[in-house]
């Protein structure tokens, strides 16, 4: 005389046609529905989303009614509708230039000291450098540095831009820097102890950049720091292989690239 049990079933979510539907928007923050993983939206499909912990694990899940909570309520996540198609973007954020062809190089040149410095630069800005015909080469270190200008002849419209690690106050670098500046060189630096440093460790699902004792060679101590089983060239490989947009640097990077381009683009 009752009806059916009230508490069959899966009573603990709401009823059919209760249940929002939200788009997989990026960024957006759920759970899934057991509460054993929760993350930002980064890549959503027709069938899957993969969410993003804070530790930049990743996982996949169906798109399955009620399969989310957010905020601790159900929710169904859908497939975001596609809005007005803008411009496509490259890596470092710049609009792309599409069906771009090949540029005279410009007599000017961005240097910087090794050659994972030059695997990143040309990952993150490599499409900008081809639109402006700007050539990047590597030092092996920054002692040569006042040999390579000499040797360059930097003048009006050939001009010299270098990007140094470690340029902080009274370092090596810096009194290196202030022989070689002048109106056609300009010397930028970030404060990383290496280019890996650049890299935001929730990108590689770490917490922070361990720090290596004094003595200790810096790459194999971050190696040996984070248990990682690899040298110091398929550790690179790891990292780079993780970063895809401008996003996963430190600004304290992004900002001297950009000053390097802008300085040896200018017009003279």
């Amino acid at each position: 005389m009752y009806g059916r049990d009230v508490l069959s079933g899966d009573w603990r979510r709401p009823r059919r046609g209760q249940i929002p539907e939200i788009p997989a928007e990026p960024d957006l923050v759920v759970e899934d529905a057991e509460g054993r993983f929760c993350g930002a939206v980064v890549a959503c499909d027709k069938e899957a989303v993969t969410l993003e912990d804070r530790f930049g694990r990743r996982r996949v899940f169906p798109l399955t009614p009620a399969g989310f909570l957010l905020e601790g309520k159900p929710v169904t996540l859908v497939r975001p509708q596609a809005g007005p198609k803008g411009p496509l973007r490259s890596a470092s954020g710049s609009i792309a230039v599409e069906g771009l062809r090949a540029q005279v190089a410009r007599e000017s040149r961005i240097y910087v000291e090794g050659v994972h410095d030059a695997s990143l630069v040309e990952k993150i800005w490599g499409h900008d450098l081809r639109v402006e015909g700007v050539v990047v080469e590597y030092l092996e270190g920054v002692d040569d540095l006042p040999a390579i200008v000499e040797e360059f002849g930097p003048e009006p419209g050939r001009r010299l831009g270098v990007l140094v690690d470690h340029l902080v106050p009274g370092s090596k670098e810096s009194r290196i820097a202030a022989r070689v500046s002048g109106d056609d060189v300009l010397v930028v630096g970030h404060p990383f102890v290496d280019i890996w440093q650049a890299v935001k460790p929730r990108v590689l699902g770490i917490p922070a950049w361990p720090d290596v004792p004094r003595g200790v060679p810096w790459k194999e101590g971050v190696i040996d720091a984070l248990g990682w089983r690899m040298d110091p060239q398929e550790a690179w490989r790891h990292i780079l292989g993780r970063v895809t947009t401008y996003a996963d640097l430190e600004p304290e990077l992004l900002g001297r690239v950009e000053e390097l381009i802008d300085f040896v683009t200018a017009p003279d």
